[in-house]
């Protein structure tokens, strides 16, 4: 296998201006192929770093992956450091020039001097196509090794990635006949320790199965990995998971959760409304950043005021006075106030104290009441979740969705 390191330059990402996002999607790309990558490093702008990581890792590896600075500005320095690194000249190439001042005249900006710096590639390099962006990508092979150069915004490294990388890789036979050696799931509600706790018995039996687990709030990740299982053997294994863990399997591959609910009520020709106070719209977000949700997200509320309460959706002002807005009879109440303004089947409601203000003794930081309307009636959890405020409302919309998931398996499946 491949020796395989990816530098991520930007001084951005030293700063926690952004994070680094390539290290996660191409990780994943290459493991499709049974590629895995050794090493990662995150490197500033200054030209003497990325000239000493790039020697470093061109001595040591088979593959060079550089992402970002490729850009026009002074600080874009990639390139040039990359060369010297290597000891390779560099070298202008007029059509370059040519396709960058198209490019830019296409969204109406001129051509200026400081566009000239990416009409140079290192000599004996290819030109990697970038229609979405000025900064060209280079694709090198030398003494046996690679070296792919990708600019930095993801918009623009990830279709030259795929429409441009992925075919030289096949050419040159790195890829192979590689197939996918691993299979991922997801789980939703159980914790780490509980989770392999459960799926122990199962891994027990296979002595080359390694297993991986990444958790994200109460989502978890598994991937198995194996040398000697096929692909189906691993589908097997995983199927055996998924008996064993009965609802809280979520599925397979990447999952996320707003899809999945949506896919159910797809399926199950039911509609959704939504009434969120402590989320403030995050149900919403997640539901209708998914494509076609609008087939069945009837809409939503956020009646984050009590006059909205009971404006939008028919709370009485005496349910207020008398229990507060965060209890279990208000939730209730929006659920059903939500399901019938928007004439849906089914509807969430979320009500809690995010922090850091408000709360009391008896509902501390934290506490989030969840209402969930059905065809068969209308009903309310209470929680308490631990974090900072962004923690909280995220995590009570991973829960208010689950519930709801869970509700649907029933439905769908009510004698399981």
């Amino acid at each position: 296998m491949p020796i395989i390191e990816i530098l991520t330059i930007g001084d951005e990402l030293l700063l926690g201006l952004r994070t680094n996002r390539h290290l996660l999607w191409l990780g994943k790309q290459l493991a499709q192929y049974g590629l895995m990558i050794q090493r990662n490093f995150v490197i500033g702008d200054a030209p003497e770093v990325i000239t000493e990581t790039v020697a470093a890792s061109w001595n040591r590896s088979d593959i060079v992956i550089i992402t970002g600075g490729l850009g026009p500005t002074k600080d874009d320095l990639t390139r040039e450091a990359s060369a010297q690194a290597l000891g390779l000249p560099l070298e202008f190439v007029p059509e370059l020039r040519e396709t960058i001042t198209h490019q830019l005249a296409q969204r109406g900006a001129p051509f200026t001097d400081n566009n000239l710096q990416q009409c140079y590639k290192l000599k004996g390099a290819e030109i990697l196509a970038n229609p979405n962006g000025t900064a060209l990508g280079l694709f090198l092979i030398q003494a046996s090794k690679l070296l792919i150069m990708l600019p930095g915004p993801p918009a623009e490294l990830q279709p030259m990635w795929s429409d441009e990388v992925i075919p030289r890789l096949r050419k040159i036979n790195v890829l192979g006949n590689r197939t996918p050696s691993y299979l991922q799931f997801c789980t939703s509600g159980l914790g780490e320790a509980l989770l392999a706790t459960k799926l122990q018995p199962v891994f027990s039996q296979y002595e080359d199965l390694s297993i991986t687990y990444c958790a994200h709030f109460h989502q978890i990740e598994i991937r198995l990995t194996s040398a000697k299982c096929s692909p189906e053997a691993l589908r097997l294994i995983a199927e055996e998971c998924r008996q064993r863990l009965g609802a809280d399997f979520l599925g397979y591959g990447d999952c996320v959760l707003a899809e999945v609910v949506l896919c159910q009520l797809r399926d199950q020709k039911k509609t959704l409304a939504l009434a969120e106070s402590c989320t403030g719209g995050y149900l919403a977000n997640d539901l209708t950043h998914i494509s076609g949700a609008s087939s069945v997200l009837a809409g939503g509320v956020v009646c984050y005021s009590d006059a909205s309460k009971t404006d939008m959706l028919g709370v009485p002002v005496s349910m207020l006075t008398t229990h507060g807005a965060v209890s279990a009879e208000t939730t209730v109440a929006l659920a059903e106030g939500a399901a019938r303004r928007f004439h849906a089947d089914y509807a969430l409601s979320t009500t809690g104290f995010a922090g850091p203000s408000g709360g009391d003794e008896r509902h501390p930081i934290g506490t989030a009441y969840i209402g969930y309307h059905s065809p068969d009636g209308t009903t309310c959890s209470k929680h308490l979740f631990h974090g900072d405020r962004h923690i909280i409302k995220t995590k009570a919309t991973h829960a208010a969705l689950d519930g709801l998931r869970r509700q649907l398996l029933r439905a769908s499946n009510p004698h399981a």
